[in-house]
């Protein structure tokens, strides 16, 4: 498989020179980096072209770098049934910068670039209905960045008095706290009760 997938790499870089940035097989899988701007006619020839034809989107996602200056890598997978062929495409931008969508090539891309504009605020140019599909209306924030707070913004709740729900910021039972996840036999600093004998001892 690997060996297919090399021989398949290399014409596809032979044939887009302009798109393919670089590539690499690794555990039976064909990564392709993409740039940005190539991305719309690149998804079109690997969908046309005779020796792809990757014809169904499986999956699309994105990943937050939020310490890389391309903060964000855009990942589409996709499936050629006819060559038996799988095949992932990256494409890296920055925080402000738009992706082209691919709703008129892969119908599926709809509801996957709706949700990624939803949990990392990336935006689809030329999308039909760019629009949050997880969280709510009035939803601040995107959750998926790596810079958003893990309690939130804001909580809802049903108030029985107002009989409505109700949105509040967020307020947690006890502080909050960072967690030592080592294990306590190695560089956890506990001080128990009692240790302070121990201090006297070495007085």
């Amino acid at each position: 498989m690997t060996e297919a997938l090399q021989e398949l790499a290399t014409y596809i870089e032979t044939k887009r020179p302009d798109c393919v940035l670089e590539w690499s097989v690794a555990n039976d899988e064909l990564t392709v980096n993409v740039a940005p701007a190539s991305l719309v006619s690149f998804s079109e020839f690997l969908k046309t072209d005779a020796t792809c034809r990757f014809s169904t989107m499986i999956d699309m996602t994105a990943v937050d770098y939020p310490t890389r200056d391309m903060r964000f890598d855009v990942v589409y997978h996709f499936l050629s049934m006819y060559q038996n062929h799988r095949i992932r495409i990256k494409v890296a931008i920055r925080e402000e910068e738009t992706v082209a969508s691919l709703v008129d090539i892969y119908p599926a891309a709809n509801w996957f670039e709706r949700e990624i504009f939803d949990m990392f605020g990336i935006l689809f140019t030329g999308h039909p209905d760019l629009r949050r599909i997880l969280t709510d209306y009035g939803f601040r924030g995107h959750p998926l960045r790596k810079d958003f707070p893990t309690t939130g913004y804001v909580e809802l709740r049903y108030d029985e008095e107002q009989k409505r729900v109700v949105y509040e910021p967020v307020t947690l039972v006890q502080e909050y706290r960072q967690f030592d996840f080592m294990s306590p036999w190695e560089g956890a600093q506990y001080v128990l009760p009692g240790d302070e004998k121990t201090e006297e001892g070495k007085a």
